[in-house]
């Protein structure tokens, strides 16, 4: 069975397009919307509401870890624009969803990032798009398990939950043979991005039932540099399959 599997797409859609050439089964990580761009601050949601300087303003603050001041930034930038934030924000939301799902290949099983909207999926999903959360599927034998979504963190990104609402998700998989999830699991090198000088988070939930139940691949994203691509915890090889605004290609595995 040969998987291709993307994470962290942020609006790269046109090489989303062809990602699933060749494969058996291809499988979506999350995070399809641009946010914030670091290499180019005039695109996403706050460069196409803000404008590039202040989107690099805001983003260098959030670099230095200053979210205070980059609260206060964004207070002020909003207050400017005299709108409803939620109006302004999904307004771009539903262009940028209905541009990616357009391309997302079909079949294909996907999950949430922390940085995309649940509840705006249905919408936009076709037909041979399957989005699991804390649920499982079998394809020729081998059983996916998929936990989608972020933890709570200083950024406030969309679609965090607590650690207990997703320990309770990556429970429910039961044993795997793929384990799929957005975030790493809690395991220092797998956390660390080299670019943004900074962990991100990371299940210990994930870890544990790797541990425990040994599935023969562990796939994740959310980490755009990290330090460490992928360690093998026992028999469980855990792999980042990449930054695919930043790759533009699929990872490619054998299973």
């Amino acid at each position: 069975m040969r998987i291709h599997a993307v994470s962290d797409v942020h609006g790269a859609s046109e090489a989303l397009r062809s990602a699933a050439v060749g494969s058996d089964v291809f499988v979506c990580l999350g995070d399809l919307l641009l946010y914030l761009d670091y290499e180019e601050p005039g695109e996403g949601i706050y460069g196409q509401l803000f404008g590039a300087e202040n989107a690099a303003a805001y983003i260098a603050l959030r670099t230095a870890r200053d979210f205070a001041a980059a609260h206060q930034l964004s207070a002020r930038l909003w207050d400017g624009l005299a709108v409803d934030r939620k109006v302004a924000v999904e307004q771009i939301v539903a262009t940028q969803y209905a541009t990616l799902f357009a391309a997302m290949p079909e079949p294909a099983l996907l999950t949430y990032g922390n940085v995309d909207l649940p509840q705006l999926w249905a919408q936009y999903l076709r037909p041979g798009h399957q989005v699991l959360d804390g649920q499982t599927v079998e394809i020729d034998g081998v059983r996916f398990g998929f936990v989608g979504g972020g933890l709570h963190s200083p950024y406030h990104t969309p679609y965090e939950i607590s650690p207990e609402e997703y320990a309770i998700k990556v429970a429910a998989l039961g044993a795997v043979d793929v384990l799929c999830a957005h975030l790493p699991p809690d395991i220092p090198e797998l956390r660390y991005d080299v670019r943004a000088r900074r962990f991100e988070r990371g299940s210990a939930a994930l870890l544990e039932v790797i541990r425990q139940t040994q599935p023969q691949l562990m796939l994740y994203g959310h980490v755009h540099q990290p330090l460490a691509a992928r360690v093998r915890v026992g028999q469980t090889e855990c792999v980042n399959v990449g930054h695919f605004r930043g790759t533009k290609r699929a990872f490619v595995i054998d299973l």
